[in-house]
């Protein structure tokens, strides 16, 4: 196998991309309950399911992806320190949390009494940061730590979630408040779980940069050409998607009057 780090493989890109489809169906669906276009059972199992589903692959991916950048990173000449390689990482996760502060600001200024306290994009931010120095030391020859601090975040978290808080200032970390209304919620506890197995998987099977197990190269088909953009671009995407959905919802329903 030859080594190409300016490659990027398209089966992460095309499963985030996959993820992105299904988040933008989701929150259709849920923009049509939210404003009393349509009513959709949103709390059915199914919904739930599907719901999670979408989560876990792109928080998955997230530590995954760490795990490619990383090794990409080492084995190039641009970063020669571990401390070049942590500011890096440090203004790519400050970046995304910075994304999901303006976030936390739109949604207080349109739905109050939903907000976003500590979203997806927090999430990401600060995991980013907080996983650099698992990145580092199991690089190389500690990679099952990654599996038992996952094991160990999710039943932490799972545990907490049995309970509920009079206090809101740890709700990032898994205490959830007795009275948090949300409509996007991650906190570390147990999510952080999630990433440390996506660094464990891909420290297998992308170990060096290098897939160590045999795919067919679909990376040409239209189909996957296009999942794969949407994975190159999921950022971007998720910041828009919403208002384009309620754009579209609104003039949908200004037109439906005017033909009424």
């Amino acid at each position: 196998m030859n080594m190409n780090l300016n490659k990027r493989f398209w089966e992460i890109d095309s499963l985030r991309g996959l993820a992105i489809i299904m988040m933008i169906i989701y929150h259709f669906f849920y923009d049509l309950n939210y404003f009393n276009v349509y009513n959709f059972n949103l709390n059915s199992d199914f919904s739930w399911f599907f719901g999670r589903t979408i989560a876990i692959i792109f928080i998955f991916l997230v530590g995954t992806s760490l795990s490619l950048s990383y090794s990409r990173s080492r084995l190039s000449a641009k970063y020669t320190t571990e401390k070049d390689l942590f500011i890096k990482y440090l203004k790519r996760g400050l970046r995304i949390f910075s994304w999901g502060l303006l976030i936390n600001l739109v949604s207080w200024i349109f739905i109050p009494g939903e907000f976003i306290a500590f979203g997806i994009l927090h999430f990401i931010g600060i995991s980013i940061i907080l996983e650099y120095s698992a990145i580092k030391y199991t690089y190389k020859n500690y990679n099952y730590l990654n599996l038992c601090m996952a094991i160990i975040f999710i039943g932490i978290g799972l545990y907490l979630r049995n309970f509920t808080f009079d206090f809101s200032w740890l709700m990032w970390l898994g205490f959830i408040p007795y009275n948090i209304h949300t409509v996007d919620y991650f906190p570390l506890l147990p999510w952080l779980g999630v990433v440390s197995i996506g660094l464990f998987v891909g420290n297998i099977l992308y170990k060096n940069y290098l897939r160590r197990f045999s795919l067919p190269d679909l990376s040409n088909l239209s189909i996957i050409r296009l999942f794969s953009f949407l994975g190159r671009n999921s950022l971007l995407i998720y910041l828009i998607h919403q208002p384009i959905i309620i754009i579209i919802l609104y003039l949908l329903g200004v037109l439906k009057l005017n033909l009424g």
